[in-house]
C-alpha cells in the first residue's frame, strides 16, 4: 500500500511539473570564429567599420593621399590597373567597400591572414604588402586620392 501511495504521489508531482520550454534558440556556430561572427567580410577587419564618402572629394585630403602615395605605395602600385609588385589601383573603389580598403591599409598583417579577399591578392601577387603603420587619417587621405583616380569629382 505504502508503495502504491508513493507511485501515485510521484505520478501526480511529475504530471503537474510545467512543461520544458521548446528550445528555439539557434546553437551557434562553433565552426565560426569569432572575426567571422562579428563582421562584414566586405568590410574588412579592422577597426574601420563604416566610412561615409562625400562628394565632392576633400581636395585637402586628396592632395594629403598623393603625398603618402608618393612616399609609401607608388613603388608597388600603379595608378593604371598594371601589376608591379602590388596590384594596380586603377577601378579599385569601384570594386572595394572604403572599409575595406582603409582596413587594409592599416590592419594589413590580420587582413592577409584571415580576410578572404586579401588571400587571393597575396596569392596572386606572390608578396606580402608590408605595413607601412598608417594612422586612420592617412588611410582616409590615400582613399580620397584612390576615390580620384577612378574618377570621382
Amino acid at each position: 500500500m505504502k508503495y502504491f501511495f508513493g507511485l501515485a504521489l510521484a505520478t501526480i508531482f511529475f504530471s503537474c511539473a510545467p512543461d520544458k520550454p521548446a528550445q528555439t534558440e539557434e546553437k551557434p556556430d562553433i565552426n565560426k570564429s569569432a572575426v567571422e561572427a562579428i563582421t562584414d567580410p566586405t568590410k574588412g577587419i579592422g577597426a574601420i567599420k563604416n566610412v561615409t564618402l562625400e562628394s565632392p572629394l576633400d581636395q585637402e585630403r586628396v592632395k594629403r593621399g598623393i603625398a603618402i602615395y608618393e612616399m609609401k605605395c607608388q613603388a608597388c602600385h600603379k595608378l593604371t590597373d598594371q601589376r608591379i609588385v602590388g596590384p594596380g589601383w586603377k577601378g579599385v573603389t569601384k570594386l572595394r567597400k572604403p572599409e575595406w580598403i582603409m582596413n587594409m591599409i592599416t590592419n594589413v598583417d590580420v587582413m592577409l591572414e584571415q580576410d578572404e579577399e586579401a588571400q587571393k591578392l597575396l596569392e596572386l601577387c606572390l608578396m606580402r604588402m608590408p605595413n607601412q603603420n598608417m594612422s586612420i587619417g592617412d588611410a582616409r587621405d590615400v582613399l580620397e586620392f584612390m576615390r580620384q583616380n577612378d574618377g570621382e569629382k
